[in-house]
């Protein structure tokens, strides 16, 4: 008869390295406090670490940096998203720097989701999804999904020219049909500067 402990180990040592882990995955395994244990004494010999409560990961070796990495906050808010079978859609700096047009990464990441609303803290990054009204969400395309958010967080007539070149450019590559889709539920102003890519 295989103990907890050992099945827990077991199956974490089947995922890849960098796998993001929560502790539901590991629920049928045993109960609830000797899942916990289990996990708890494997953060203890550094096999996973605790990432925030009830989520961990597989460290990945890094032969450039000769140290164990872990997953970002954007993977680890991916990964939340696919377990919760939620949508998410990065906003202000976060949406920025996704398309480029700041390169500082932000240290408060705020995603608008269908699922639950929560703070998450991950090293010194914070995670904050906030619920958001299904229009939020209807945008298709990935760029055009991106501006709206990046421009909506610059401001009315604050963008730059330098911006709105590199906008520009990036919508060219979106498919045509979820471009058309995005700029009927844009704001007016922001759908403007849209369809200039039509």
């Amino acid at each position: 008869m295989q103990s907890v402990d050992d099945k827990v180990t077991e199956q974490i040592n089947r995922t890849k390295p960098g796998t993001i882990l929560f502790i539901e995955d590991f629920l049928d395994l045993g109960s609830n406090g000797a899942v916990h244990t289990a996990l708890h004494r494997l953060v203890k010999a550094k096999k996973i670490s605790r990432l925030a409560r009830g989520i961990y990961a597989k460290p990945t070796f890094s032969k450039l940096l000769n140290q164990d990495v872990l997953p970002d906050a954007e993977e680890v808010a991916i990964a939340i998203a696919k377990r919760d079978k939620a949508r998410l859609l990065p906003t202000g700096a976060q949406a920025q720097n996704a398309l480029g047009l700041s390169t500082q990464v932000p240290l408060r990441i705020v995603y608008l989701t269908d699922g639950s609303p929560r703070t998450i803290k991950i090293g010194k990054r914070t995670i904050q999804f906030k619920k958001t009204t299904p229009k939020n969400l209807a945008l298709k395309g990935e760029v055009s999904k991106l501006v709206v958010q990046a421009l909506k967080d610059i401001g009315k007539d604050k963008a730059t020219t330098q911006e709105l070149e590199k906008i520009h450019s990036l919508l060219l590559k979106e498919d045509k049909q979820d471009l058309k889709h995005d700029i009927g539920l844009a704001p007016q102003w922001i759908a403007e500067i849209m369809a200039k890519a039509l």
